[in-house]
């Protein structure tokens, strides 16, 4: 490239490069916008951990080109350039941006080049000046996307470049610039598909510039031929021969296009292009009326839009509708110069044919002519054809300055359009610097696309204002009242605002707008795939209600009917079969999902949470880690797969769930939950001092964090710091004061450590006046009355518990010591507790032995408890549920708890899920 570059001068390039930096400066300030968002924001080819291969098997949006919803737009080169921004930048706008501008400077050179093929100098520069400023660039350079035209561009213009060395001395046939034409042809086209139109360009180069052939010529040579009075010539033949390889050529990269969109057009609606969904005559007269359209945006840039779909331009129904003089002047025009240019020889008719191939033969992909676009206008494809344009301004500037008369008028005029069109240029870039100032900025232009009202309002909806962005959606079904998608952003507007009963009726509305389904003819053919969105929503909507479950799920089952693929409706309609208790329902509708597509890492994880339900562990393990293969980072089965394999007991899982969680702070800093769990598994170890760090954390990021509060208690009462676990214990009754385990813990320690027998009861107290029938409270409530020498009211306190317990054995234990000291001390002086080992009484010193040994007693069962019950409870956020069961042995009640804290585990995950639609 550089050396074809050669004859460009330093000051030529000097002042090219100077002219594109003061016009596209200020682009380096906007963010990504528009089509930007889906193919960087959300576009997964772009990341480091997204295997390259995929590039190559996705469209430029990151969508398989297998799948239906797929525009089919096959750029993967320019994709990879987005890749290379990301390793080095991320999401740094400013970089992607840089780089745009560069590659522009890089085409206005190369244009350069190819200019003083068919000019002289200074008319080179001026064409190459005004291509650089010409407003019409700014959606191609200032839009990140745009990045598709620039990267063709370059190679387009290489490859013609490369196709000019193919001619050699004596007319003979140099292959190897030929070669490399079809090479650069194969990249253009890479980049984006209209790069291998520079094959017809060069076609026409070869037949009338390298040849010297007119069409008069031809015609006569053709005429003889015919006739039998002549022959080939020899120079014929071997023009025909490189036209065949070239041909060949691009038959063989249409081909290959062709296998890769698998011979499927993407689907289009008629909002995209109304045009292409219009009867005769009103299709053909608007899709001839949108050429002088676009020739009009390239003589006068002063109204830019970024959108010209739906209602922008309305349609052209009539031979008698007035549009109709434009497109015939349009076409007397352009056959004007087409006859001027292939009938005479001479350096202006050549000039003038190139021109007139640069403008016309990169634009017969988006003109409509063999197959539907997605789009009316789109500024950004004009980026090529404005260059044949530019060469014609530069072409008819040249003629103009060489009278002596007009000579300081054409410069006048050659100044002030260049200085306008680079002012409107740097103006135009600000207008890009956010959705909202973009399509504020389309409305001024065109009020009647209501594509334009939607998308102020999805900018106002991305900052929360979602009243102000209710407007603009409301707007927009009034401009197009058809508009399905209109009356799904109201609807989700609408939800948004808690305003349920408003939207669903804009969703029902929008489910009315839906084509009926036609007996024979494929459904998905005749509607744009996110539109089938709008069951999804509704059912999403309708399933809060807890009696519409059903409802919602013939929803869904109506919106598979109509396209068997629909990957989304299988996701949500498992997650509704979760919430309706249906696990194996809901696993096969998972398993149909990734029938459609086995690389979802959140597929994966959602069919976990249906065996984890399924109470099968094991194989939910297994899917937890599918997920993370494919998905390393994936937040959600980091989390969950390290819970499940800390509540299976395993100690060899330990260092993987630690580390899964230790990734999972990492991408979820502010989460408390993480680090909660961290602490959990720290006591599992008998790590106690990384334990305390951890929970401490949680409770830095979430003050009121019940778990966390409660556990970090727990943790000093086993290490002997129990003074520091009634700190803690303040906090957690201050936001839970109906915390019972946190009530008897306390109660605990002020009655073994603080020896506050008062604060004890009122603990107990407490958890009474909670529930009556806990038998931890009462009889921890009766050890206060023992150590208060009111052994009346203890026995009468452990009578009441034994009723509440009556297979505790250690209730009847504590009973009968106390019956034994009430006897004792009713009978003489003398007296004796039973001769197993607790103590005998004979004086008040004893007797108070007698009630700490009690009271150790008490102390060492309710530790067990403590162990058995409140270390294992819920380690989740949510724990709102706990509950006491009666009192069985030590075993039994860790068991019982464990079976419930995976129960409520479950529930959790499952509700995690089905909110986090």
């Amino acid at each position: 490239l550089l050396e074809k570059m050669a004859d460009v001068s330093l000051k030529e390039a000097a002042l090219i490069l100077g002219v594109v930096a003061a016009c596209y400066w200020n682009s380096l300030f906007c963010g990504f916008v528009f089509d930007d968002v889906s193919a960087i924001l959300d576009n997964k080819d772009l990341h480091p951990s997204t295997p390259l291969k995929n590039l190559f098997q996705n469209d430029f949006w990151g969508t398989p080109m297998s799948e239906e919803r797929s525009h089919k737009s096959y750029r993967p080169l320019t994709v990879l350039t987005f890749r290379l921004n990301y390793l080095f930048s991320e999401l740094n706008a400013v970089s992607y941006h840089f780089l745009n501008v560069v590659f522009h400077a890089v085409v206005c050179i190369v244009f350069l080049k190819v200019c003083k093929l068919f000019l002289d100098s200074r008319s080179s520069v001026v064409a190459s000046l005004l291509f650089a400023v010409h407003p019409i660039h700014t959606e191609a350079v200032t839009g990140v996307v745009g990045r598709a035209e620039l990267l063709s561009s370059i190679f387009f213009l290489a490859a013609f470049l490369s196709y000019t060395k193919s001619k050699g001395p004596d007319n003979t046939i140099v292959w190897t610039p030929i070669a490399v034409t079809v090479f650069l042809v194969a990249v253009a086209t890479l980049c984006k598909e209209q790069g291998i139109t520079v094959v017809g360009i060069c076609c026409v180069y070869e037949v009338f510039i390298a040849q010297g052939y007119t069409l008069p010529v031809l015609l006569d040579t053709a005429v003889q031929i015919l006739r039998g009075k002549g022959s080939i010539p020899f120079s014929m033949l071997q023009t025909l021969l490189k036209l065949i390889v070239l041909m060949f050529s691009t038959l063989l990269l249409v081909v290959v296009r062709v296998q890769v969109i698998q011979s499927q057009l993407p689907v289009f609606t008629r909002f995209d292009n109304p045009a292409a969904v219009s009867p005769s005559p009103a299709r053909q007269l608007t899709f001839n009326y949108l050429l002088p359209v676009n020739a009009w945006l390239l003589l006068n840039p002063s109204e830019l839009c970024c959108d010209w779909t739906m209602g922008t331009i309305p349609l052209v129904e009539s031979l008698l509708d007035v549009r109709n003089v434009a497109t015939l002047t349009f076409f007397f025009l352009l056959g004007s110069l087409i006859v001027f240019s292939v009938r005479y020889p001479g350096d202006s008719s050549k000039t003038v044919l190139m021109g007139l191939c640069l403008i016309v033969l990169p634009f017969i992909p988006a003109s409509n002519l063999f197959f539907p676009v997605g789009f009316v206008v789109a500024e950004r494809v004009l980026y090529v054809p404005s260059m044949g344009f530019c060469i014609l301004v530069a072409h008819g500037w040249k003629k103009l300055s060489s009278k002596s008369m007009l000579r300081k008028v054409s410069w006048v005029c050659l100044v002030l359009v260049l200085f306008t069109h680079a002012l409107k240029t740097l103006h135009r870039n600000w207008d890009w610097e956010s959705e909202y100032t973009l399509f504020m900025s389309a409305l001024k232009v065109n009020k009647n696309n209501a594509k334009l009202w939607n998308n102020v309002g999805h900018a106002l909806e991305n900052e929360k204002n979602f009243e102000r962005a209710l407007q603009f959606f409301i707007q927009a079904t009034q401009v197009q009242p058809d508009d399905i998608g209109a009356h799904m952003n109201v609807g989700r507007t609408y939800k948004n605002l808690n305003k349920t009963k408003e939207a669903e009726e804009s969703y029902m509305i929008a489910k009315s707008l839906m084509p009926q389904i036609i007996p024979g003819k494929k459904y998905a053919a005749r509607v744009a795939p996110n539109h089938l969105n709008v069951y999804i929503n509704l059912a999403n909507l309708i399933r809060a209600n807890e009696s519409r479950l059903e409802e919602a799920d013939q929803l869904y089952r109506q919106a598979i009917s109509m396209r068997p693929d629909f990957k989304q409706a299988y996701i949500s309609r498992g997650e509704l079969l979760l919430k309706m208790n249906k696990p194996l329902k809901a696993k096969e509708a998972y398993l149909r999902a990734l029938e459609l597509d086995r690389m979802n890492a959140d597929l994966w994880y959602n069919l976990a949470i249906v065996y984890i339900e399924l109470k099968d562990p094991t194989e939910a393990l297994k899917n937890f880690n599918r997920a993370l293969e494919l998905n390393p980072m994936h937040k959600l089965a980091l989390f969950n797969s390290a819970l499940l394999m800390q509540e299976s007991g395993d100690a060899r899982l330990r260092p993987e769930a630690k580390q899964r969680l230790l990734n999972y702070v990492k991408e979820e800093p502010q989460d408390a939950n993480g680090y909660f769990n961290l602490g959990m598994l720290a006591m599992d170890d008998k790590k106690d001092t990384e334990a305390e760090a951890w929970m401490k954390k949680a409770i830095r990021l979430q003050p009121n964090f019940r778990s966390a509060l409660f556990n970090l208690a727990l943790l000093y009462s086993q290490t002997a710091k129990e003074l520091m676990a009634l700190p803690i214990l303040e906090d957690l009754l201050k936001y839970y004061p109906d915390h019972t385990k946190g009530l008897i813990l306390k109660g605990d320690i002020l009655m073994n450590q603080k020896k506050d027998i008062s604060g004890a009861r009122k603990c107990f107290e407490k958890i009474l006046e909670l529930d009556p029938n806990n038998v931890q409270g009462k009889h921890n409530l009766c050890v206060v009355y023992f150590e208060e020498r009111d052994l009346k009211k203890a026995e009468k306190c452990l009578v009441e518990t034994l009723a509440l317990a009556p297979h505790e054995e250690y209730i009847q234990r504590h009973l009968n010591i106390v019956r034994s000291k009430i006897a004792s001390l009713s009978a003489a002086e003398q007296s004796s507790l039973p001769a197993d080992g607790v103590a005998a009484v004979e004086e008040k010193r004893k007797s108070f032995e007698n009630s700490k040994e009690v009271k150790n007693e008490k102390k060492t069962i309710q530790a067990a408890i403590n162990k058995g019950q409140l270390k294992n409870k819920k380690r989740t956020e949510k724990n709102n549920m706990e509950k006491e069961t009666p009192k069985k042995s030590t075993k039994e009640i860790k068991d019982i708890e464990k079976k419930r804290v995976a129960a409520l585990k479950r529930l959790e995950e499952i509700e995690r899920i089905l909110n986090g639609e």
